[in-house]
């Protein structure tokens, strides 16, 4: 076969990839007219239909470029790969995969058997001019999942799984025998098993009967499968856990003993694995012996082991509003691991000597032993440290106090050295004895937790740079190592920012790192307290990267850290584990672990840390519906937390329960997004709703089963009257319908979210 030729005939199929052409047409485009040439334009055109690079269609003869065709070398410039996000009404974009390259528009039609996540292979489009980048999806390279959570509909002879996910644009066809015994309605999880070539819906059975839509423990079960997280532990992992034992005298050789040292945890009240504990002693002159013990869970935890496998797979704890899914078994987490009041427990410690302001004068790392004198809770830190008073709690109040002070001197310091100041807020719900929220709060942090805060940002400072800063000849780092690195800004969303906040009358300088943290922070002290304050801290976290865990260090840029690692939670995250087990080979003088091996491990544990992330958000949601699901009619200040074209966003004030206010619904006008400014702006009144401005609401609807919530604006004008009239007109018994045949469906837009507080960040 001439390859010359075969390249110029496959430019001509890649140029109209979806047209088929007979011999005669593809000579005509490139030019052939002799009788010797024609034949080898068709001995060509058939040895390609033979290869599966190009396939007949329709009437005999004409050919186009078969699906999933991509030859090496000769046309890679038409195809892209990356992965899949599905949108409303069947279309969707594909993120490249190279950086730098636009996001691909993926008409309905030609998303192929794609599903939400997958990482495929797009046919690209010749580009037209004032439009996005368009493709097809021609392979599928790796589903992003197997196993879909959605509610069974049964006919006659066969049943559809129906998800209640915007992102899952189809049903799962199942044969009645694949069943599982799952009734009509039932919610399932379900295994898809095949997607034949020519059939519309894939094939899937049932794998686990969750139970009936609505119910607490379904729903939550539900989301954890929605997110891939497994519901039990394998029996192998627990009857492995079962045969570990309490430490004994003969694993504390050759380990530190501070179990004289005044120690003591600070955890939430309803905590029960305690994986960080501190500990004070005074060596004169003004200097003091701090310790940060961590649960030595590597010692019981050996790689390879089922225990450690299973762990690997889950990444982290997931922590629901209900419930925490551990990383670990029960008998690790919460019994022997964990660091619990009087009881002698193994632990990886971080001891600093540091005066009364924070400077640390030198440190130790090693393997420890300690005894926890005091279990405190944080509410009970707080008010030793509001009162000033140590006497009830006796050495630990007064350790507690001094550790509060230096504390104080840290948190200070590092804002003065370029640590961004975002304050989180986490939703909190108060739950009756079924699970039912009967309150909704936000979760203050205060002086307590900074303590405990500082204290493992340091520590996990410290592994970092003893790992990190030690270099080769040819300036490289010495040992690789697991890091928690975090980039700086998205250059096009400051800029964005910059001009954003300056229209308002605030100054953001970007001429170094330590002159924009310095901005941010006091930003954020200007607008504390004032109308726009919600708005620009909702702005302001977007324009931030996402920390991540890696093998390569930048360094973290929000803490204003050369060198950080996650070491302080190896109960429910994998990473320190990780941490943890490569400190103690190099403390020993053992050499470097493959990068590349490492690499893989750190993208595993940051995409689970956001599968868990965003598990937890959505339980968040399921629970804030459940709350309003009986307020239906009820009128409530709010604030406009995110605007797309579908509509704007609004969390009521004081528990952040968050709703959609269609953007067809509002009167008066027609509205349109102004993406740059954060707000909707009616076209004739020029009425504008912006993000951060407050309004007042009416819960319109609640359906449980999809977590969503529908508000109605209200004109603040409107008679009160009126209102209550509104009002009236709710059923606060309203129950959510069953799930029904996927249809079309609102879409949810992305918008700002604070972040979840974490020790150690």
């Amino acid at each position: 076969m001439d390859n010359q030729l075969k390249t110029q005939i496959l430019k001509v199929f890649a140029k109209s990839p979806f047209d088929a052409f007979n011999h005669k047409q593809v000579a005509a485009r490139l030019g052939l007219g002799s009788k010797a040439e024609r034949q080898e334009l068709m001995r060509t055109m058939q040895a390609l239909a033979e290869e599966g690079v190009i396939e007949e269609k329709g009437h005999r003869g004409r050919f186009s470029l078969a699906p999933g065709s991509h030859i090496e070398g000769l046309v890679p410039e038409n195809y892209v790969e990356g992965t899949i996000d599905m949108k409303q009404g069947g279309k969707a974009y594909v993120i490249p995969l190279e950086e730098g390259l636009e996001d691909i528009q993926i008409g309905p039609g030609y998303t192929g058997h794609a599903l939400h996540g997958d990482t495929v292979r797009v046919l690209m489009f010749p580009q037209r001019k004032m439009h996005k980048p368009e493709g097809q999806v021609v392979e599928i390279i790796k589903r992003a999942k197997t196993h879909f959570v959605g509610v069974i509909q049964r006919q006659r002879d066969f049943a559809f799984m129906v998800s209640g996910s915007r992102t899952m644009q189809v049903d799962i066809f199942i044969p009645l025998a694949d069943l599982g015994g799952a009734e009509n309605g039932e919610k399932v999880v379900v295994e898809m098993t095949e997607w034949p070539e020519r059939m519309n819906n894939p094939v899937g059975r049932v794998v686990k009967r969750l139970g009936k839509p609505g119910d607490n423990n379904v729903e939550m079960q539900s989301i954890l499968a929605e997110y891939d997280f497994p519901l039990d532990f394998p029996a192998e992992v627990e009857a492995e856990a079962s045969k570990i034992k309490p430490p004994t005298k003969r694993d504390y050789a050759g380990r530190k003993d501070f179990r004289n040292v005044v120690t003591f945890t600070i955890d939430p009240a309803d905590a029960k694995d305690f994986d960080d504990a501190l500990s004070l002693r005074e060596l004169g002159g003004g200097r003091y012996e701090v310790g940060v013990h961590i649960a030595d869970v590597s010692h019981y935890v050996k790689p390879g082991s089922a225990i450690d496998r299973e762990a690997y797979e889950r990444g982290t704890s997931v922590y629901m509003v209900d419930r925490t899914v551990p990383m670990l078994p029960e008998r690790l987490c919460n019994e022997v691991c964990s660091l619990r009041q009087d009881e002698d427990k193994l632990t990886f410690s971080v001891v600093m000597e540091m005066d009364g302001k924070g400077k640390v004068y030198g440190s130790w790392m090693g393997r420890t032993v300690i005894r926890s004198n005091r279990r405190m809770a944080y509410e009970e830190a707080q008010a030793i440290i509001e009162s000033g008073e140590a006497s009830e709690a006796g050495e630990v109040g007064e350790a507690i106090l001094k550790l509060h002070s230096i504390a104080t001197a840290l948190r200070e310091a590092r804002y003065r050295n370029g640590a961004i100041n975002f304050e989180t807020q986490e939703v909190k719900f108060q739950l009756d004895e079924h699970a039912h929220p009967i309150g909704v709060y936000i979760k203050e942090s205060k002086e307590a937790n900074w303590l405990v805060e500082e204290f493992m940002l340091l520590a996990n400072k410290t592994v970092a740079e003893y790992v990190g800063k030690p270099k080769t000849k040819n300036g490289r780092p010495l040992h690789t190592f697991v890091y928690r690195v975090h980039d700086e800004p998205n250059p096009e969303k400051l800029n964005t920012f910059v001009e954003f906040v300056d229209k308002l009358g605030f100054t953001i300088k970007t001429g170094s790192r330590k002159a924009l943290a310095e901005s941010y922070n006091r930003l954020f002290e200007n607008i504390a307290g004032r109308g726009e304050e919600y708005m620009i801290d909702t702005i302001a976290i977007r324009t931030m990267s996402k920390a991540v865990y890696s093998t390569e260090n930048i360094g973290h840029y929000g803490l204003g850290f050369a060198y950080y690692t996650h070491f302080t939670s190896p109960i429910r995250r994998y990473p320190d584990l990780m941490v943890h087990r490569l400190l103690d080979r190099y403390l020993g003088g053992g050499e470097s672990v493959s990068a590349a091996e490492y690499e893989e491990y750190c993208k595993h544990c940051s995409a689970m840390e956001k599968k868990a992330a965003d598990a937890e958000r959505t339980s968040v949601k399921y629970k804030q519906a459940e709350y309003l699901g009986d307020k239906i009619g009820q009128v409530f200040p709010a604030l406009i937390s995110g605007v797309s074209k579908w509509g704007i966003y609004a969390e009521i004030e004081g528990n952040k329960c968050e709703g959609m206010i269609p953007i067809g619904s509002l009167k008066g006008d027609y509205y349109m997004l102004d993406e740059d400014n954060y707000q909707v702006i009616g076209r004739r009144s020029g009425r504008c709703y912006k993000l951060g401005e407050p309004v007042m609401i009416l819960v319109k609807r609640v359906d449980l089963i999809k977590r969503q919530i529908d508000f109605e604006l209200l004109d603040p004008d409107e008679p009160d009257s009126s209102r209550k009239e509104k009002k009236g007109k709710g059923d606060s018994k309203r129950k959510p319908k069953d799930a029904k045949p996927k249809g079309k469906q609102k879409q949810s837009a992305s918008r700002g979210k604070r972040k979840r507080s974490d020790k150690g960040k």
